[in-house]
This record gives C-alpha cells, structure tokens and sequence, in this order.
C-alpha cells in the first residue's frame, strides 16, 4: 500500500549558517557599531538566544536572520518568535528564540482532521513527531500534499518517505 511522511524537519548545518551569515551582516552595520549585540544558537536544545540594547536592534537581527533563512531555504515559520523579551541587567535586553522541530500532537491533530474532512481515500496516523498517510492510490496521496501545502499550520512541512 502506498504511503508517505509528513514531517517537519530543518537541516542543522544550513541554519548555523544561516546564523552566522547574520552575526557578521550584524557586526557590518554602521547603526550596530560599538554595539554589544550577541546571537547565539545552541544546537543541542534548537534554541537561539539574541542579547542587545534595545528594541530597535532587536527587531533589526530578528530581521537579519530571517532573511538569512530564507536565502538559505529555509522557512522562516520554523522560528517560535511567540516568547517575550526581558531584560537582562543594565539596559539589555534578551529574548529567547525556539526552533521548531517535530510536528506537536496539536498540529498533527490538525494535519489528520483536515485530511480526513477532505474527502479522500486515505488513512492518516500520527507516529510520534510526524503523520504517516496511506491510500490504495498514488494520486490519492499527492491529492494530499497538495491540500497540505495550501493549508498553513504555523510550521514548515516536509513530505519524505514515497513508497509504493
């Protein structure tokens, strides 16, 4: 029976470059200058933490990066910008980044819902961090993709594994 994965997956080494491509874009500018801004990514964890003087710059390496990320390939939705900044001592503040990575049991929910209100001949499983879908016909799964890409789930979606 054929089937295929949605998953939701970011190539670690193009998102440290990405990151580092920012940190020097950032240490170009002339408004950074005699800045003590710092972008750091810890790997382990998936999270990137961003110190700076103030809201200004903040928004300006958020933006960096994400441009970044994009002229990597890489989707900026997999970046969780939700958490507030804070300050950290004196007159900087911090804010801490999460990586998406994995699909949530919300969004696999919601995956698996969709899919199966569409109609179609097919069988949704949700496999730890990521959706296995199933159907008699290949056409019936990419039927599938293509109602998947149409959708935004607030993160970017993977679709690997085709077998038949």
């Amino acid at each position: 029976m054929p089937s295929f994965d949605i998953v939701s997956k970011l190539d670690s080494q193009t998102l440290d470059n990405a990151i580092n491509n920012a940190k020097k874009e950032i240490l170009n500018r002339y408004d950074f200058h005699d800045s003590k801004s710092s972008i750091e990514l810890d790997k382990k964890t998936n999270a990137l933490t961003i110190i700076t003087e103030n809201d200004m710059r903040l928004k300006a390496i958020i933006d960096s990066i994400i441009s970044r990320m994009v002229k990597q390939h890489l989707d900026p939705n997999a970046l969780n910008l939700e958490k507030p900044h804070y300050s950290v001592s004196g007159n900087m503040i911090r804010k801490d980044i999460d990586v998406k990575e994995g699909i949530d049991k919300e969004t696999a929910k919601k995956i698996v819902k969709k899919i199966k209100d569409s109609g179609l001949k097919v069988q949704a499983s949700i496999m730890e961090d990521q959706v296995r879908v199933q159907g008699k016909k290949i056409d019936d799964l990419q039927a599938v993709i293509q109602l998947c890409r149409g959708d935004n789930f607030g993160q970017p979606l993977q679709y690997i594994n085709m077998r038949n």
